[in-house]
């Protein structure tokens, strides 16, 4: 029996693969538990659409982030931080920071579990933090730590 999967399932496929099973396991487990459809001309044409609508969202995804590393790139993003007389820091900048000043100088609103500081930031200068959009896209760039 061939089937599409609608869920990704251990040893035998992932999600929107095109499989055969035994008639058995295909009607009893995987179809009854909404895992899998029968692979039939219906099925597999509202599975092409499917994964075009999944395609376009993608590309327009990336279009938006592409967007976010000009505006990025053309506004160095500059952190304001408390110092002492030695321009050491009062605490440190974290990524909660990082995302609110990038959020005030590019108007881009940014998810802060996203951002990550490459290196402990305590004193004043350029450092390197990177941006992780989702699974294989990471942009690195640097922001500066100024006076207050």
């Amino acid at each position: 029996m061939e089937i599409i999967l609608l869920k990704d399932v251990a040893g035998l496929g992932s999600r929107f693969d095109k499989v055969t099973v035994k008639n058995g396991y295909g009607r009893n487990y995987l179809i009854p538990k909404k895992m899998a459809v029968i692979a039939n001309r219906a099925n597999s044409a509202k599975l092409a659409e499917r994964m075009r609508q999944i395609q376009a969202k993608e590309e327009r995804i990336l279009a938006e982030i592409e967007q976010l590393i000009e505006r990025i790139k053309a506004n160095p993003i500059q952190v304001g931080a408390k110092v002492g007389t030695t321009d050491k820091i009062f605490g440190s900048v974290t990524n909660v920071q990082l995302a609110e000043a990038i959020k005030k100088q590019t108007g881009v609103e940014l998810d802060r579990r996203k951002l990550s500081i490459n290196e402990e930031v305590k004193t004043l200068g350029t450092y390197k933090a990177t941006i992780s959009f989702r699974e294989g896209a990471v942009y690195e760039f640097d922001f500066d730590v100024v006076s207050e």
